[in-house]
């Protein structure tokens, strides 16, 4: 009998947890339930040495309660910030942050510390499948967002790649605004300074000192007009400091976007792949634990403070019955 990949509970103190392994252990990743949050994901790059860890993940149960960096979070029904923690929608003013003063911000949705469950997988000898769901975004459940959005989280893990499709249901009456992304670390050799990292990205959005886009067209930067942060041709990070999202991606004939992360001293390569939306990065210089130790490269599929902006009302607008789907991945190459 063909021996197969498998799936086994486990623990991260309190917090439940899916460890998935290769049949010849060549690779290993573990999942927690909570958020549906990719904690470790491990390739073996020689065939005989020791499983090479690719993400930054949370170590342990305080770093996962705590959500610091948002390390790996599912981002959904929005990523990245909403300025002041207010919107307006279908002529209805909403406040995420009620009876807040001072600091307001906001980030990256709920989903991240939503308790997921497993219902369905599927291993073979070269891949796992584990499907991930979640009722718990309801109108009750989180001040200022009254719309009712079922979530599946869909992991597929081979020997080399990592793949999610991250689809949300309206189960509610009333139209809802979704926006979802993806908010992961990669690291392939410490600090990242000597990294190569390529964005296929035509415009910079421009923010202000809260990081919140500017005014309509002034939020789109030509990257020929700066080119300290285009990525374009391949760049070494170097000491750049970087938390920023990139627009008018350039995908390949297949339609995917790929960003490309690049270890020159060993050739081993990171290939974050999209279907549409935005790529936003993040060099980790604000982060509590191992500051400049990853990079984080986030598909998303709205820039920032999306449910304020009059353009990106359409691209939100998830419909009562609708759903949504939004796919990306990693792929690593070890190089020689």
């Amino acid at each position: 009998m063909t021996a197969e990949y498998r799936i086994a509970e486990d623990r991260l103190g309190g917090e439940p947890t899916l460890a998935i392994s290769a049949p010849d252990d060549t690779v290993r990743a573990v999942l927690a339930l909570r958020g549906a949050t990719l904690l470790s994901w491990q390739v073996r790059r020689e065939e005989t040495g020791p499983l090479k860890e690719l993400t930054d993940g949370y170590r342990d149960q305080k770093e996962l309660l705590s959500q610091d960096g948002v390390r790996a979070g599912l981002l959904a029904p929005f990523p990245n910030r909403v300025a002041d923690g207010r919107y307006r929608y279908d002529g209805h003013g909403h406040d995420l942050l009620p009876g807040h003063h001072g600091d307001r911000t906001i980030y990256h949705g709920f989903a991240r510390e939503t308790p997921f469950e497993l219902v369905h997988s599927t291993t073979t000898a070269d891949s796992a499948r584990l499907l991930l769901h979640t009722t718990s975004i309801r109108p009750s459940r989180y001040p200022g967002y009254p719309f009712a959005l079922d979530l599946e989280a869909e992991f597929t893990i081979t020997d080399r790649e990592l793949s999610i499709e991250i689809r949300a249901t309206n189960v509610g009456d009333t139209t809802a605004p979704y926006a979802t992304g993806w908010h992961p670390y990669f690291a392939l050799s410490h600090p990242i300074d000597d990294l190569v990292l390529h964005v296929p990205a035509h415009t910079l959005i421009r923010t202000d000192a809260s990081l919140i886009p500017l005014p309509g067209d002034a939020a789109l930067l030509p990257l020929d007009d700066c080119p300290d942060m285009d990525f374009r041709a391949p760049k070494r990070l170097g000491d750049a400091v970087i938390d920023a999202c990139y627009a008018d991606l350039a995908p390949g004939p297949d339609g995917r976007i790929e960003t490309v992360l690049t270890d020159p001293a060993t050739g081993e390569e990171l290939l974050v792949w999209q279907y549409g939306g935005f790529m936003h990065v993040f060099t980790g210089d604000t982060l509590a634990r191992d500051r400049r130790a990853s990079i984080a490269l986030e598909p998303v599929e709205t820039m920032t403070n999306a449910f304020n902006r009059p353009e990106h009302v359409a691209a939100l607008a998830l419909e009562p019955g609708q759903r949504r789907e939004f796919g990306f991945g990693v792929a690593y190459a070890p190089g020689t």
